[in-house]
C-alpha cells in the first residue's frame, strides 16, 4: 500500500510530486528547499539559516506522516557550494544526535530557485 504525505507543516508541492510517499513501512521525503511554508517564499539569507529552515520543513513533513526526525535512516544533501560544507553540517549535526542517519552530500550545478542547500530523506514509520 502506498500512502501521499501532505500537509501544511512544510511547503506545498511546486510541481508534480508529493512532499512524501510512505510505503512498506518507509517515508520517503521529496527534496525540501528553505521556503517557508507559510508564505511559499524562499528565506533568504546564509547556508545555516536555509538548511535549518529546510530541516524544519523535513521535521514537520516526516512528523505529519507519522514519524519523526530520530527515526531517519538515510538523507541526501544538495549544496550549490561545497564550500558552505562545515557551516551546513553544523546546523545539521543539531538535528541528528542520538543515531545520525547515513548520509551522502555532493555539490550540484544549481537548484531550484537558487537556493544553497536541498534535503532529501528517508525514514522508518
Amino acid at each position: 500500500m502506498i500512502d501521499t504525505v501532505a500537509t501544511d507543516r512544510g511547503p506545498k508541492a511546486i510541481g508534480p510530486y508529493s512532499q512524501g510517499i510512505k510505503a512498506n513501512g518507509f517515508v520517503f521525503l521529496s527534496g525540501q528547499i528553505a521556503l517557508d511554508p507559510q508564505t511559499q517564499q524562499i528565506v533568504e539569507g546564509d547556508v545555516a539559516r536555509q538548511t535549518e529552515r529546510v530541516l524544519e520543513n523535513l521535521k514537520g513533513i516526516v512528523e505529519a506522516a507519522g514519524s519523526s526526525i530520530q527515526r531517519v535512516v538515510k538523507t541526501t544533501v544538495f549544496l550549490s557550494d561545497i564550500n558552505d560544507f562545515a557551516a551546513m553540517n553544523e546546523v545539521y549535526a543539531r538535528y541528528f544526535t542520538a543515531h545520525p542517519p547515513a548520509r551522502s552530500t555532493v555539490e550540484v550545478a544549481r537548484l531550484p530557485r537558487d537556493v544553497r542547500v536541498e534535503i532529501d530523506l528517508i525514514a522508518l514509520l
